[in-house]
């Protein structure tokens, strides 16, 4: 199911015209390993046939399947650890003492894929910080991915994805059996606002934001993108906030606003208290 270069490149250009991801010719590997199981799916027998029904119907919802495909990531509990300690000694801690007169958090997960990131941050506010539940918390999860989307919505996962980094504790506290699967439970699932957003795309109104985690998505997107995505996250967030980015990405010669935290331990960095221009 080898995908010729013109089917790649039509791929590689959908998926920069639909999302701004750019895949270099290098990650046809990638693009076949995502797409094959699509294509099998559709009743297809190879990728470039699944191309062609999609140049034969580009209006159709095949295009929004193989965008979604090629753009849903890797993911699981508490992942990479760090920026979760982080989260707990200090972000939160200091964010508490400088707001405890409006007592008020808000919280974006930037690319929140199935549901992990965003569910792993509520448990550890709920573990860590009690006096968070007479404080009004909102968190927000947004995704490129319908189907991504509806998975956080429903917090549903099967033993394997449990599996991958949630504490046996956890599973107990905030979890029930569903048949096979686990389902979060409500008092969790009702603290996130699930939406759909393409971060290259235009924005939806979004509250200010205290704490945003984009991580490992800005690999995926040009230089001007970067510069682009960062500026509006700028936009959306408290002076002082803090962004947390993944192990490879910078602010680095994007933009000069963010400073990193370099007493973190991770790759956070704060926004600086200063007039917007």
């Amino acid at each position: 199911m080898t995908l010729n270069l013109a089917n790649l490149d039509y791929v590689r250009s959908l998926v920069r015209e639909q999302s701004a991801i750019v895949l270099e010719r290098e990650k046809a590997y990638l693009v076949e390993a995502r797409l094959r199981p699509l294509a099998k799916r559709e009743g297809l027998e190879s990728i470039d046939q699944l191309v062609v029904s999609l140049q034969a119907n580009p209006h159709g919802g095949l295009k929004r399947k193989i965008v979604e495909a090629m753009t849903t990531n890797e993911t699981s509990w508490f992942r990479d650890q760090h920026p979760f300690t982080a989260l707990r000694e200090v972000v939160v801690p200091r964010l508490m003492r400088r707001q405890h007169a409006r007592r008020t958090l808000n919280i974006w997960c930037a690319a929140s894929s199935s549901g992990q990131e965003p569910y792993s941050i509520l448990m550890l506010l709920k573990d860590h910080f009690p006096e968070l539940d007479d404080w009004k918390v909102q968190l927000v999860a947004t995704d490129i991915s319908h189907a991504m989307v509806e998975r956080t919505r429903l917090g549903s996962y099967n033993q394997l994805e449990v599996n991958r980094g949630l504490p046996a504790l956890n599973l107990v506290k905030y979890f029930q059996r569903d048949g096979a699967s686990w389902q979060v439970r409500d008092e969790l699932r009702r603290m996130i606002d699930v939406r759909t957003m393409n971060l290259a795309g235009l924005w939806p109104t979004l509250p200010p934001m205290d704490i945003v985690f984009i991580r490992n998505v800005l690999i995926y997107f040009d230089k001007e993108t970067k510069r682009k995505i960062l500026q509006k996250i700028e936009r959306v967030m408290q002076p002082d906030g803090f962004l947390f980015l993944g192990g490879a990405e910078t602010t680095y010669n994007l933009n000069s606003r963010f400073v990193r935290c370099e007493d973190m331990g991770t790759n956070c960095y704060r926004l600086e208290h200063a007039a917007k221009s």
